[in-house]
């Protein structure tokens, strides 16, 4: 485009004008004006990096802004009204655009918000009064699930512009969620309920690097002809010189990094020209040690050092090296090579960032970080190696290309060269994937194929899809329903199918999905397999992000798992079946399942059920690096498997969340006592058994353990026994080590005892069980702990209550089977730390039934530790104890009731009046309990105020004294249910407020 034909920032409105910093657009700016500032048609765009590509955004956002422009011109903002949902593959993109954006539009009282997985202020207000929510495709599809399930419809109502950056991340694995995340925002926005909404007319702008096909990304976007902008080379501001250069494959990943190191002096000489330089490592110790080995190398070079181009240059930087904190970089800087990370100091990133600018550093190593938000172009960039540790997976994974794009374009610096050279250090056989990337020559594919089953059941989790038609539309607004049209060889369909089956075949596909669904009981369908609606573990495998086969495991587990069999499930999950098992771990492996020292609590057994003495799967691989690992003082010491272990205790703690939750709904006690002791043992990577337990306290490590271990400190009991001059003396610590040690174990949850009595109830003919947890010491940190608390019967493996809980001086009430001999199990699981738990077990026979202890604690007792306020504990009519004429009583149904009580609706029926009188002449028979301060966890439940004066609460009358509005019971209704099925005729309904005190 000529510049006469430039536009200029006067052709905005005068309220937006100083958004801008410049007066005329440039040529690809210039180009989609119209389409993006004077219209509301649907766009993508294909540009090379560095073209301007954001202004576009800009101008859409100023679009949907001028709508609150009045006739004379004056800007009427309304806050969060009209919504702009701007995605980007990285978070660190994301933080980019928040800090731009806030300061230019924050002027026009625009409010943006960041929604990613290191933002906390993502509640439902500044969802509400944000007009720009700033987020990743995982977090936006984690954020909706739940924002829709809780109402969440009026937050989709509002948005009126997605803006996709880097729209060619649906190549990448990760692309699945930006597929998914779009086509429910298309489906949502052509429901009925919306047409008077502005998602009725939802907009969306997609920007890409060059790709050669832009028109399938159009036509799943709605995006008409003249919506579509392709520009090539020619709108790089400068232009790009690129080279892939292939190595061979190294042992193992660190390895190959290692070995790039040896090749980056030379690429530097041949291409940088003398120039500045990036180079982009994967890790903060890569960045490191690359700035490190070329000092070292141009150190012994001398005068001819190439990064040094005057005397004048050399002075600088040696009395630049004089105010750096950071050691190592002291050494690199005199050479004209310094690093950059997030790891340096505020002083230290400023300093090596301007003498970078200034041209004094020549060679910068940085990790990818620097790719985005800090403006650092140099003429070359080099990228060593298309890998980075993901700490997530564990492991070495490829770079999103987004990524790669964004590094390459760092690459050239406009007002000071014309040309910029970029070389990437790849692995022989991904050579062909970058050199496609670079030319602009690799097609935009879907990966929604890999993972619809998941991605299905998350929308009929979400009610989005509730029917077989509507799950077939929302398979038909996908972009595997566009590609699979043009290719259907790469999605395993026969290219000779005609293409009117097509449909035909999506449509098989979609009801095989929801067919394996309904198999496994994660969703329930009709008889007709029409109607659609999730299930509890379909819910699970949403919220823990579970993949489908991962998830089948986990429902067809043996209701009577035991710790072992939960952590085989575990290591036979998908989200870990990339590890495999490599030809030179078997020796080691083999050694460590040998386990002479008897160190391991599970070994790898042969049919004969003694000792594997070969590993030969990964599963078997697995097994044994998680027990090598859950000892507290593992053997293995490779770095390679080290990263096998910690992404197998992080991927394994999630999966034995699902199975803890998926077992409580099952009423399975053992499974669920099982899953949730080896989902924190693998958070903690501890046996709940281990002799280095102290590892939990901070400032105890692996050597600080052994030495205590050794003199007999190995345990929280005998630590808390120890002097703290004694603790230094073992360790060979400093004082005052011991005293911070000992200061540490008052952060602990506090030591709770727990008993279990039981007595017959004749009158309901049958037995009553309660647990009595006391707190006999007390937690001075203000963090509140929490703790699972469940109670089971051990012949018939069924749990009879389960609260989470943070533990407190009460007794808690729950039902025990009518006939026999029963051995009741109750244990206290707390979250975070392990070796304290707490479990009892008790015998009880309804003959034999022992009489129930008075439900009063002596207040000498109690006094003990701090009280909070008095509570009451309902007692039977029978029970033995003085009168209270104060006390409330929990008996809600009247004794003289004559009709039979079906179900829960009939309570809810009666009056308040009712339920007062009841209270009011029944609450002579209830004694006063004192007790300390207790809270019920994540849901605000029924308070018992202390003066008698009646029962309030979020679900309570409010205003009067005495009244109440009963809640619901039973299995699936708010926090854990009292019973596991609703009272029989005549039976007196427990209130569950006898344990959820505040």
């Amino acid at each position: 485009m000529d510049s006469y034909s430039l536009r200029a920032v006067a052709d905005i409105p005068a309220p937006f004008r100083s958004i801008f910093n410049f007066r005329y657009f440039n040529s690809l700016q210039s180009e989609c004006f119209s389409c993006c500032f004077l219209s509301d048609m649907n766009m993508i765009i294909s540009a090379p990096t560095g073209s301007g590509k954001t202004v576009l955004f800009e101008l859409c956002i100023l679009r949907l802004l001028s709508r609150f422009l009045s006739g004379d011109g004056k800007f009427n903002h309304i806050k969060g009204t009209l919504k702009t949902i701007y995605i980007a593959p990285s978070k660190a993109l994301v933080q980019e655009k928040l800090r731009d954006w806030n300061q230019r539009l924050g002027s026009c009282g625009v409010s943006c918000l960041e929604m990613t997985g290191d933002s906390e202020s993502s509640n439902s207000k500044c969802i509400q009064e944000a007009d720009i929510i700033l987020t990743t495709p995982e977090k936006f599809d984690a954020m909706t699930c739940h924002r829709i399930r809780a109402g969440g419809i009026s937050f989709f109502s509002d948005i009126s512009l997605v803006l996709i950056d880097e729209v060619h991340l649906l190549n990448d694995p990760r692309g699945a969620a930006l597929e998914a995340i779009v086509s429910r925002i298309k489906m949502l926005s052509r429901i009925p309920d919306m047409e008077s909404c502005p998602l009725a007319n939802v907009r969306f702008l997609a920007v890409s690097a060059t790709i050669p096909n832009i028109e399938d990304l159009a036509e799943w976007l709605m995006a008409p002809p003249g919506g579509i902008k392709r520009f090539g080379e020619e709108m790089r501001p400068v232009k790009l010189m690129t080279k892939v250069l292939g190595y061979a494959q190294a042992r193992n990943d660190f390895l190959f990094e290692s070995r790039l190191q040896t090749f980056i002096f030379d690429i530097l000489m041949q291409h940088s020209a003398g120039k500045s330089a990036l180079i982009f490592c994967s890790t903060r110790r890569g960045a490191q040690e690359a700035a490190q080995g070329l000092s070292r190398t141009a150190m012994g070079l001398g005068c001819s050092n190439p990064f040094i181009k005057s005397n004048q240059q050399r002075e600088r930087l040696k009395e630049a090296s004089l105010s750096c904190s950071d050691k190592q970089m002291q050494s690199c800087i005199p050479y004209g090579v310094g690093y950059h990370n997030g790891g340096l100091c505020l002083k230290d990133r400023t300093l090596v960032e301007g003498l970078f600018l200034n041209g004094d550093l020549q060679v910068l190593c940085t990790t990818n970080t620097l790719a985005h938000g800090i403006n650092l172009p140099a003429h070359t960039v080099i990228i060593k190696s298309t890998q980075h540790f993901n700490k997530e997976k564990g492991r070495y994974v490829e770079y999103d290309r987004s990524m790669i794009l964004q590094m390459c374009g760092r690459a050239g610096r406009p007002p000071f060269d014309d040309t910029g050279t970029v070389v990437i250090m790849t692995r022989r056989e991904t050579v062909h994937l970058y050199e496609n990337l670079l030319n602009g020559c690799e097609m935009v594919e879907s990966q929604l194929h890999a993972c619809m089953t998941e991605h299905l059941n998350a929308e009929i989790v979400q009610f989005t899809i509730s029917d077989i038609s509507l799950a077939i539309e929302w398979l038909k607004y996908s972009y595997l329903y566009v590609r699979i049209k043009k290719n259907p060889e790469n999605y395993g369909v026969q290219k000779k199918i005609p293409y009117e089956r097509l449909d035909k075949h999506m449509q098989d596909i979609c009801v095989q999905k929801i067919n394996e669904l309904s198999k496994h009981g994660l969703i329930w369908t009709d008889e007709d397999g029409f109607l659609l609606r999730p299930l509890e573990p379909g819910k699970l495998m949403t919220k823990y992000y579970l993949k489908f086969g991962t998830m089948k495991n986990v429902v067809q587990a043996p209701e009577s798992c035991s710790l072992e069999d939960v952590l085989r499930i575990v290591c036979r999950s998908e989200e870990i079946s990339w590890i495999q098992l490599r030809r030179n771990e078997k020796k080691l492996l083999n050694d460590v399942n040998g386990d002479k020292d008897g160190r391991l609590r599970f070994h790898v057994l042969a049919d004969n059920g003694k000792r594997k003495k070969r590993i030969q799967t990964r599963e078997e691989k697995i097994f044994v690096l998680v027990n090598d690992c859950l000892t507290g003082d593992p053997t293995v010491h490779d770095l390679s498997l080290i990263q096998d272990v910690s992404s197998i205790c992080s991927n394994g703690c999630r999966i034995a969340k699902c199975m803890k939750e998926c077992f409580i709904y099952r009423k399975s006690y053992r499974g669920a006592l099982n899953a949730t002791l080896l989902a924190k043992c693998l958070d903690q990577r501890l046996w709940e058994n281990s002799l280095f337990l102290l590892k939990q306290l901070p400032g105890i490590g692996m050597v600080t353990a052994k030495a205590l271990r050794s003199a007999g400190i190995h345990s929280f009991e005998t630590m808390a026994e120890a002097d703290p001059r004694k603790i230094e003396m073992i360790t060979g610590r400093k004082y005052p080590f011991g005293n911070h040690i000992k200061e540490s174990l008052l952060s602990l949850p506090p030591k709770v005892d727990m008993r279990i009595e039981a007595d017959e109830d004749k009158r309901q003919g049958k037995s009553k069980l309660f647990i009595w947890l006391t707190r006999v010491s007390q937690s001075t940190s203000r963090k509140r702990h929490y703790a699972d608390l469940i109670v089971g019967s051990e012949e018939d493996n069924q749990i009879l209550f389960h609260e989470k809980i943070s533990p407190y001086s009460v007794p808690i009430f729950a039902w025990c089977p009518q006939n026999g001999r029963l051995t009741v199990g109750a244990a206290l699981i707390f979250e975070e730390y392990v070796g304290l738990d707490v479990q009892q077990k008790r015998v009880i026979s309804r003959e034999s039934a022992p009489p129930r202890p008075t439900a009063r604690v002596s207040r000498a007792s109690a006094t003990e530790y701090p009280l909070a306020r008095e509570i009451y504990v309902v007692e039977d009519d029978d029970a033995a104890g003085p009168a209270s004429p104060d006390a409330p009583s929990f008996d809600l149904l009247p004794e003289d009731r004559e009709e039979p009580i079906e179900d829960l609706t009939q309570v809810k029926a009666l009056t308040e009046r009712t339920v007062f009188d009841h209270i009011r002449r029944k609450s002579r028979d209830l004694p006063a309990l004192t007790t300390s301060k207790a809270m019920r966890p994540r849901t605000q439940h029924d308070e018992i105020v202390p003066n008698g004066g009646g029962i309030t609460g979020p679900d309570c009358a409010t205003g009067r004294a005495g009244t109440y509005e009963p809640c619901e019971l039973g299995p699936g209704k708010g926090e854990s249910p009292l019973l596991t099925s609703p009272p029989a005729v005549g039976e007196a309904l427990p209130f569950k407020s006898i344990f959820s005190f505040l």
